[in-house]
């Protein structure tokens, strides 16, 4: 992978996989507890987990590719997919324990850096809903929604340093340093709870040298790295000319060599 997915490392369908494949029960397993240490190939790595951990977005595309609310609860379209009510989720709290309203929603999708800024005429706020009318029609804007550029943090906060990040994930920040280092511990209550963020603590490290990513994994030192150029794989799949438990002179086209050459 060329980056690392964050949604890989807190979706549940990770877990529900593993538990398919070994034949254990969800009655069994996952148990919370324990550190998962990651190496990432640059700044922008440990950024991207890091605000993965931290924060939350309106909707989130789950495992097997289906849509699903995280901070939304539902959305409705009008006929013509311009005119939008997207419910809010009325138990999110930021870990600064000021409660998720729909003014940090708003506040979000028209920040300066917001990828559909540009797609939206009108947004209202009601409570626990926002009202939004886009320029045009445009089905896919639930999944729009999911963009990692849309985490949503409280309105009146500046989150241009990682150690004054709040956001409503499961991981608080525990130490950050932007671009290079990220320690984040699990939130004592969350709505999730039962479905993610089995972790207690998360730390993301920036590791440029693919081989000391790899001798870092291979020592014990961290559990997860980015981009393994180091490892050995195939880049095609062929077929033998010959298929055969005879010896390697039994193939006469060995005799017709030899011929050739001499």
């Amino acid at each position: 992978m060329k980056r690392l997915d964050r949604r890989a490392l807190f979706a549940s369908g990770a877990a529900a996989a593993l538990l398919a494949a070994s034949g254990l029960s969800a009655d069994t397993l996952p148990r919370r507890g324990g550190r998962l240490r990651i190496a990432a190939a640059d700044g922008e790595g440990v950024m991207a987990v890091a605000r993965g951990a931290v924060f939350e977005t309106l909707t989130e595309v789950g495992p097997g590719g289906l849509l699903r609310g995280e901070l939304a609860t539902g959305w409705h379209g009008s006929a013509d997919a311009r005119h939008w009510q997207i419910d809010l989720r009325p138990d999110a709290v930021f870990h600064d324990g000021r409660p998720f309203t729909a003014r940090d929603a708003s506040a979000t999708l028209m920040s300066r850096t917001s990828p559909v800024r540009s797609r939206i005429d009108v947004v209202r706020t009601t409570r626990g809903a926002l009202e939004v009318t886009l320029k045009a029609g445009d089905p896919d804007f639930p999944y729009r929604l999911a963009d990692p550029d849309l985490s949503i943090a409280p309105a009146d906060v500046d989150s241009s340093n990682m150690d004054a990040w709040a956001g409503t994930g499961l991981y608080r920040v525990v130490t950050a340093r932007n671009g290079r280092q990220y320690l984040g511990r699990r939130v004592d209550a969350h709505w999730k709870d039962g479905e993610a963020g089995w972790i207690d603590t998360i730390e993301v490290l920036a590791i440029t040298d693919p081989d000391v990513r790899l001798e870092a994994l291979r020592d014990g030192h961290v559990d997860v790295i980015e981009d393994a150029d180091g490892l050995v794989c195939a880049d095609h799949v062929g077929q033998p000319r010959v298929i055969s438990d005879r010896g390697r002179l039994d193939d006469g086209r060995i005799a017709e060599r030899w011929w050739i050459a001499g």
